[in-house]
């Protein structure tokens, strides 16, 4: 267990749906498209509720309803959203090397610029199956990684201020610049379960993020990573990505659970299984293991894996479960949370009310004694 002293106070983040919402998972057709004015609603009421922050992921088509329903722009939708809130941060998921590393600085520094300082980076270097090449891009995995580390590597160059020269395999800059800076440096998050992820989190990002997994596997995992960043010379620093599905009884928190998935479209499941058949994401492999019910431990639950690409974990229970769960997690050293619920804008707020302050609470009484 990581100790508990000199711990920060815990993060708590929300998610911006990007594929769409609703109460049904896996249809065609969200029953809630991804507009700019239900998107606005949901960082919103994230803003009012005071979570500290927002997670659009990136996607290349819909990865949570038919690959042909509609799907915004992660770059896009996230400067339109920056400018209808005030505080709550961004934190824009990118793939290296769709956008030259000199302009994407710039995009970075403006976007920070027009927010008043609220923009991080979740570097996302791994690849859903034969996603890449939907848009011609064709590079291998260790490939991928190389280049997102570079990419760090110039945007902290390029963000310092001055004239930059960078040699790399993908990236060269020559007497580069990007001003102005930005006011405070992106931090930059990354995620993934191979060796050649942890490996690179423990060089080159801030946060190590982390979807959701049994106590312990998050435990081994935070050991081994920790010791990469010390061996590294630096401080590691912990998220976790969940799922909540959250009812007043335990029944009708499973029921929940299942109905969200009880209305998939097949065609949709068998977009989903087409994407995990050689999927080289360690990650994915593991959210979408099979087991009796989509249980993975008593409060654990992956049907949406089903219907969901990347992280199809949830946390199923009562407030005082899921709190209980998640205080766990942070016993073993996680310190953001980025968590969500279907659908976002009803479930951001039970989260807020019921489960986020008996969380707090546990953590309180455990730093004060």
């Amino acid at each position: 267990m990581a100790a508990l002293v000199s711990r920060p106070e815990p993060k708590f983040d929300w998610f911006i749906p990007i594929d769409g919402d609703g109460v049904h998972l896996g249809t065609r057709r969200a029953e809630r498209p991804p507009t700019f004015e239900y998107l606005s609603a949901v960082v919103q009421t994230a803003e009012r509720l005071g979570f500290y922050a927002l997670l659009i992921p990136t996607r290349f088509v819909n990865g949570l309803f038919d690959e042909a329903a509609p799907l915004v722009e992660t770059w896009t939708m996230a400067t339109a959203l920056a400018a209808v809130t005030h505080r709550i941060r961004f934190l824009i998921a990118v793939r290296p090397g769709f956008v030259a590393a000199g302009l994407f600085a710039q995009m970075v520094a403006t976007l920070d610029q027009i927010s008043h300082g609220r923009v991080d980076i979740n570097i996302v270097p791994g690849g859903i199956a034969n996603d890449f090449e939907r848009l011609g891009v064709n590079i291998d995995h260790s490939g991928r990684y190389e280049q997102a580390e570079e990419l760090m590597r110039a945007c902290r160059a390029l963000w310092t201020g001055g004239a930059t020269d960078f040699a790399g395999t993908y990236i060269n800059l020559r007497g580069a610049r990007c001003a102005p800076a930005p006011e405070v440096m992106p931090r930059f998050y990354q995620g993934g379960a191979s060796p050649r992820a942890e490996a690179l989190t423990a060089r080159q990002a801030d946060v190590y993020l982390m979807w959701i997994e049994p106590h312990e596997q998050i435990a081994e995992r935070l050991e081994r990573v920790s010791a990469l960043y010390r061996a590294a010379g630096r401080t590691p620093y912990f998220g976790l990505r969940a799922h909540l599905v959250v009812r007043d009884a335990a029944e009708a928190a499973w029921s929940m659970a299942n109905d969200l998935i009880a209305h998939a479209d097949a065609s949709v499941l068998e977009q989903r299984r087409t994407v995990m058949t050689g999927t080289p994401m360690t990650g994915q492999q593991v959210q979408a293991q099979r087991v009796a019910e989509h249980r993975v431990g008593p409060h654990l639950w992956n049907g949406l894996s089903t219907v969901r690409v990347n992280c199809g974990t949830a946390i199923v229970g009562t407030p005082e479960e899921v709190a209980e769960e998640l205080y766990g997690y942070w016993q073993l050293g996680i310190d953001e949370f980025i968590l969500s619920g279907y659908p976002h804008v009803e479930e951001c707020e039970r989260v807020s009310q019921d489960v986020l302050p008996r969380l707090r609470a546990k953590i309180l009484q455990t730093q004060s004694t």
